[in-house]
């Protein structure tokens, strides 16, 4: 089905706007081992890096996502990447690790920018299309994420560490003159103040259990995610004498869930969003089984990265098809407390995981990956799709609307 507003031009754009900018969330990570021999520093240290940028992530989503609600989606996109820009040049000349690491964080306050393009999205696109929308700019948002990892430790290995913060600049960058020149302006979805947004919010964690138990199930799998793409580099480090170079090759590894986003999206529109959610975690679960023989052979490696980048990703489009379609004139605020989870969760996936790691090694965090997971899929089993308040007979009973709050 055609869109009005949506054209394929402008998907793209979407796509690639959401690739650059979470990019820079993820850049860091092939990055830790030779960020560490620069400072000086141990593992479990330099592991707070990502670590921080997760976390600012999670309060930028909180703070600053809302808004686009009320304000214009279109220019707070462009100014956070300008902001994020300028924090991405200050990490390039950051002295000491410490410094790093509060850059770190401005870098993620700076960066839901992603969180932004979806409901902007959807407002453009037609009802019918929006799993498969989401899908599409995901799919975008991965090639980038995928992109950055191997750029990033090329670029490390050829110049050095500091250069791949220049570059995720100057992409930055050019994504807010991009968004200025040819995005659509939209009106804003609600007309409230920022206090009464931020309130709304609290009211429908309280009295809507599909957004509790979508942001908690999505928080769960965020820690799994957050502990497996930090202590990879170290595994690989360790157990194969893997440099960043190598390591970040290990992003295109992965490549296949960027092709799996839009069909999870289709199969949540054919199959109803809870099927697809319960589906997507057990592949997450069947990742990190994989994962478990990592020390002994690089198969299991790549066996267990495409399963759980494939089970992770997949989650991401169906939570967000879920949460964006209860109330439309919320979605930021959805989105908002859905990420907030999300990468809350992984920041501590990040931090959690450094340590186990460091006390206890691989197999420690394999068990981490497995119960959080498995965590995750427990609280999933109860979502309800709305869908099912059209009629659906396979997702079971419905549940409260969300409270609309503005």
């Amino acid at each position: 089905m055609t869109t009005t507003n949506l054209t394929p031009r402008v998907t793209l754009l979407l796509a690639v706007a959401s690739a650059v900018t979470a990019a820079n969330i993820y850049v860091s990570q092939p990055l830790l081992a030779t960020i560490a021999g620069s400072f000086g520093v141990p593992e479990s240290t330099v592991g707070l890096v990502p670590t921080a940028t997760q976390i600012g992530y999670a309060l930028g989503i909180l703070l600053i996502v809302p808004l686009g609600d009320i304000r214009s989606a279109r220019r707070l996109i462009a100014g956070l990447a300008v902001a994020a820009g300028a924090a991405l040049l200050a990490a390039a000349a950051a002295p000491n690790v410490a410094v790093l690491i509060v850059i770190s964080a401005l870098i993620g306050i700076a960066t839901p920018i992603p969180q932004l393009i979806v409901p902007l999205a959807l407002g453009l696109a037609d009802e019918a299309d929006q799993g498969r929308i989401i899908g599409r700019i995901q799919s975008g948002l991965l090639i980038g994420v995928l992109g950055s990892r191997l750029y990033a430790g090329a670029l490390a290995s050829a110049v050095d560490w500091r250069a791949v913060y220049v570059v995720s600049a100057i992409l930055t960058l050019g994504v807010a003159a991009l968004v200025l020149r040819a995005i659509p302006e939209q009106a804003p979805r609600a007309t409230s103040s920022y206090g009464d947004l931020l309130r709304s919010m609290r009211d429908q964690v309280r009295t809507s259990p599909v957004v509790r138990q979508i942001c908690l199930s999505g928080g769960l799998v965020g820690i799994a995610f957050g502990s497996f793409w930090t202590v990879l580099v170290f595994m690989l480090q360790s157990a194969y004498g893997y440099g960043p170079a190598v390591i970040g090759s290990f992003g295109l590894v992965a490549a296949a869930s960027a092709m799996f986003s839009p069909r999870a999206g289709r199969l949540a529109d054919r199959r109803g969003g809870a099927f697809a959610l319960r589906l997507t975690i057990v592949m997450s679960i069947a990742g990190w089984l994989l994962l478990a023989g990592g020390e002994h052979s690089l198969v299991w490696v790549l066996l267990g990265v495409v399963v759980l980048d494939l089970g992770v990703w997949g989650n991401q489009v169906v939570n967000q098809f879920v949460l964006l379609r209860s109330a439309p004139a919320e979605r930021s605020r959805l989105n908002t407390l859905y990420f907030t989870a999300r990468f809350g969760g992984i920041g501590a996936g990040s931090a959690f995981g450094s340590a186990l790691w460091s006390a206890s090694g691989w197999d420690a965090v394999v068990m981490l990956g497995v119960g959080s997971c498995l965590a995750g899929w427990l609280v999933a089993v109860r979502v309800v799709d709305p869908a099912a308040e059209a009629g659906d007979p396979a997702d079971g009973p419905t549940v409260a609307a969300v409270p609309t709050g503005s």
